[in-house]
């Protein structure tokens, strides 16, 4: 999986970035930067890895394991896990009659970040990486796509997150933050500023004399996109310790909500795409207990995110998106865990022009098909990039191949 990992080579000397053909769209993104600015839309991606259960969570049914709870919106019943959700239920668009056709965890978390099928030969670009493309100023300090792991580990139910910004280039790859509590890794600079300065200026010195002997394409973007957030002051945007005890104490003291409040410091900051991942929602075994436990850890620092951005007036631009890469079974197995069932699970919106306080689609009693509203992948997507303006029909080129943001779908006009 293709991210941006800050290293000090990286600050030191020149690797591998920018995929082949990427400079023509850094160019038009810099001509376009007055009316980017101007949107200032941004988006948070919760990101659910492992497929968390619909039925304990969004879309109780009579054989869920444990209770449903009333919310803000007459007859919305959510999982009693989830108090503080069900609170600000009225900001919240549910969407319960989401499906896919993928129920492997690689290849349906590369379908729910990109809307395309895995396939040989390529990548495609990930949600954050269009976003970033579209949504993010050429001269910004901080990397415009953001991946913050707050909970969970790897593997098939753990902490990873899209696959990347493909034929994008590394400018628009995610920045992985892996603990919230702390900077970037390798932010400090190896050698004092002044002897880091006179390095880059010999670097691009070379790259001008003699590109072809060292250059690798774009390699000097990195660098310079690495250096100018090391130097920068608003590399502390990233220090989540200088929020009052009463912020961090209303997201909670867990990973999940640290990584919560981060991203609401980096949308603050005009960040335009942060995905906030928590893990561990493979529940093969133990479902009841285990989803009640993960559902603690989402709970306050989500509910608590829509009230803060509403707060400081900024969730009328910034999208909050819920969702995992598929729901589990009706049927609970002989381990008390729920299986893959990518045929219907829910998703939810908040923010940005989402209109709350709504239901869409509907699933049967036994929750084993969708009776009501329909949602595909490419449907969900296209509602995503009309909130925050991006245009789903734009083509890239890669090679002679054009490739649609998302390639079919339609948006999910009740949502807004």
């Amino acid at each position: 999986m293709n991210t941006l990992q800050l290293n000090r080579r990286t600050l030191l000397t020149a690797t591998t970035v920018f995929a082949a053909g990427s400079l023509p769209w850094h160019h038009a993104l810099r001509a376009a930067a007055p009316q980017i600015a101007a949107s200032g839309k941004r988006c948070i991606l919760l990101w659910m890895q492992g497929g968390p259960s619909q039925f304990e969570t969004f879309d109780p049914k009579g054989h869920t394991e444990g209770k449903a709870i009333a919310t803000q919106v007459a007859g919305v019943r959510f999982a009693e896990s989830l108090p503080q959700l069900a609170g600000v239920s009225d900001r919240i668009c549910l969407m319960r009659s989401v499906f896919s056709r993928e129920g492997s965890h690689p290849r349906a978390q590369y379908l729910m970040h990109t809307g395309y099928a895995p396939m040989g030969g390529g990548t495609h670009p990930e949600i954050g990486a269009h976003v970033a493309w579209g949504l993010s100023s050429p001269d910004s300090e901080i990397p415009p796509n953001i991946r913050i792991q707050a909970g969970g580990g790897r593997g098939a139910g753990g902490g990873q997150g899209g696959p990347g910004a493909g034929p994008l280039g590394v400018r628009y790859e995610p920045l992985v933050v892996n603990d919230p509590a702390s900077p970037p890794a390798n932010t400090s600079l190896p050698v004092n500023e002044d002897r880091f300065q006179r390095r880059l200026r010999l670097l691009r010195a070379n790259e001008t004399l003699a590109p072809a002997a060292i250059n690798a394409p774009g390699h000097l973007a990195l660098v310079e996109t690495a250096s100018s957030l090391v130097l920068s002051p608003r590399l502390k945007t990233f220090d989540i310790s200088d929020e009052p005890s009463s912020q961090r104490e209303a997201y909670g003291t867990g990973k999940f909500g640290e990584g919560c409040l981060l991203a609401r410091r980096l949308v603050e900051a005009g960040t335009p795409f942060v995905e906030v991942v928590l893990g561990n929602w493979d529940t093969h075994e133990d479902n009841g207990n285990r989803t009640s436990v993960l559902c603690d850890e989402l709970d306050r620092p989500a509910a608590n995110l829509i009230l803060d951005l509403d707060q400081r007036g900024l969730l009328d631009s910034t999208l909050v998106v819920w969702m995992g890469e598929f729901g589990r079974s009706p049927k609970v197995n002989g381990r008390g865990g729920r299986d893959h069932f990518p045929r219907a699970f829910s998703v939810w919106m908040a923010g940005c022009g989402v209109r709350g306080g709504q239901v869409i689609g509907k699933t049967s009693d036994d929750g084993s098909e969708i009776i009501d509203r329909p949602i595909a992948v490419n449907d969900l997507l296209r509602t995503i990039y009309r909130a925050l303006g991006i245009d789903a029909n734009r083509e890239l080129h890669v090679g002679t191949r054009p490739l649609k943001v998302a390639d079919t779908g339609t948006a999910v006009d009740e949502v807004f």
